[in-house]
């Protein structure tokens, strides 16, 4: 049996909230009985409450039909460590809101109690008020998602917003929410503009130091030594050119969060330095033979093989498990395709308020196109394609961009045969022969490109963008 410390204080007063949460249904799982009663007893006169002593009880309750809107589990029990009893009753129901509670907060144990499916993790000792505001904010966000279940935008701040709809995203989000309470590095991994910013800024949002400074370095963007003095500064006279001294990100962004963008990058010179800093905290500045301590939380991100370049021995294997605290795997948009509608109307709305124009209307064939489009720039592409149509207004120029580019026909038993197939060939014909018929049209039309446009059945805007693209010129007097 876990002893576990109890504070005799009376349950608050029930707030708007609580009064819409007075039918929930609660269990609670604690191998403490007194611990049990207390609880039971002030969380009674609000909610309706079951209590569970053991684990093998919880499970048989919920074979028999119990459906608690929210549980409270404790993380060791007289028949059960706490993530084994966890994982067995998400295996009986999947959507169960689970809180764990113990009386130690070691990262290592939130972190596993993330993956096994905790919505949040409480450290005793408990007061009624506190499992209170939980149940709450849990009903909140069960009723918010049933009102709005297809449409989620979180705003991170003033130009970022972290947009959502899919399953998996809505795991990540729910995994954000409750690393960000624990104050241990976090990895993130994904291709490239797959939104890793957007997530370190909301981590850092929902993190005990979100008042705090934000600061992203990128670490493929500058050589060694100017990447070194830019983390850790320097002092005056330590190279050439150094006048002054300068803090680096680390100092400024004392108490608050630093991302670290393309950490795989990061010059071997440099990963030895960076692991004194995650494992102590002190670092020494370019020049200097004193150490300095800071307070940052790291979050890095990369979009390498980590574990091939730790093969290749281009990472240090220890900097990445100082690393790995938390990993979170960002899918690619061609892995979720059904959120594009959702970030184009995102993307269309935010930008077109940004050029000040009015936002465009995505006709169900640029629709089909943007679905059916890979997007190996991700997110990234996805919001330079709507900024290129609303400069340009053309629905049917932004189409040719789901057109694959033109590649011409080599002659048998050249190099670069081998690699061309029937499928280029049909490509390249196809080209011509949109060649020969604007040419046909403009030649009708004596190069009147509006009247062309109209014979062709495209826009104007169109047809120029065909001219550029075969290089069609008027014939000379």
């Amino acid at each position: 049996m876990v002893a576990s410390a109890v504070v005799m204080q009376p349950a608050s007063k029930l707030s708007p909230a609580g009064r819409r949460a007075s039918r929930a249904v609660v269990l609670l799982i604690d191998s403490d009985p007194h611990f049990l009663d207390y609880l039971s007893t002030a969380l009674a006169q609000l909610y309706s409450v079951t209590v569970c002593r053991n684990g093998n009880d919880a499970l048989t309750r919920l074979r028999e039909g119990l459906a608690p809107d929210i549980v409270f589990l404790d993380s060791i029990l007289s028949d059960f460590n706490g993530l084994e009893l966890l994982v067995e009753m998400r295996a009986l129901r999947s959507n169960l809101r689970v809180i764990m509670t113990s009386c130690f907060s070691e990262p290592r144990y939130v972190v596993q109690a993330v993956k096994a499916g905790a919505r949040d993790f409480l450290q005793k000792p408990l007061r009624p008020s506190d499992l209170e505001h939980v149940i709450e904010q849990c009903i909140e966000q069960k009723i918010a998602l049933h009102e709005n279940e297809e449409r989620t935008e979180i705003p991170i701040n003033e130009n970022v917003t972290f947009v959502l709809s899919n399953k998996r995203m809505r795991e990540i989000r729910s995994q954000c929410a409750l690393v960000s309470r624990v104050d241990l590095p976090v990895l993130i991994l994904g291709e490239s503009g797959t939104g890793k910013e957007v997530i370190a800024q909301y981590i850092h949002k929902l993190s005990p130091r979100g008042g705090r400074s934000f600061l992203k370095v990128n670490c493929a963007a500058m050589p060694a030594d100017l990447l070194e003095s830019e983390l850790f500064g320097y002092e005056q006279g330590a190279f050439t050119g150094a006048v002054k001294s300068k803090p680096g990100k680390f100092e400024i962004c004392n108490g608050g969060t630093i991302l670290l963008d393309e950490i795989g990058e990061m010059p071997p010179t440099l990963q030895a330095k960076l692991l004194h800093v995650l494992q102590d905290g002190t670092f020494s500045r370019l020049g200097s033979r004193s150490t300095t301590k800071v307070d940052v939380r790291v979050i890095a991100a990369t979009n390498i093989d980590m574990k091939q370049a730790i093969a290749d021995r281009r990472f240090r294997e220890d900097l990445f498990y100082r690393l790995n605290g938390f990993t979170l795997s960002l899918p690619p948009l061609r892995e979720r395709r059904d959120e594009i509608p959702l970030l184009l109307g995102h993307f269309m709305r935010r930008l077109a308020e940004k050029y000040d124009c009015e936002p465009l209307a995505i006709s169900p064939q640029l629709m089909h196109g943007c679905m059916n489009h890979n997007w190996p720039g991700n997110l990234r592409e996805l919001e330079n394609f709507v900024k290129r149509f609303l400069v340009l207004t053309d629905e049917q120029i932004m189409l040719q961009e789901f057109v694959p580019p033109r590649l011409e026909i080599v002659p048998p038993g050249s190099p670069a045969s081998d690699s061309s197939g029937l499928k280029n060939m049909v490509r390249t014909m196809k080209d011509d022969a949109e060649a020969v018929a604007i040419t046909r049209a403009l030649e009708v039309t004596r190069w009147n490109r509006k009247q062309a446009a109209s014979e062709l059945k495209i826009s104007y805007k169109a047809l120029l963008y065909k001219i550029r693209q075969y290089n069609l010129h008027p014939p000379q007097a």
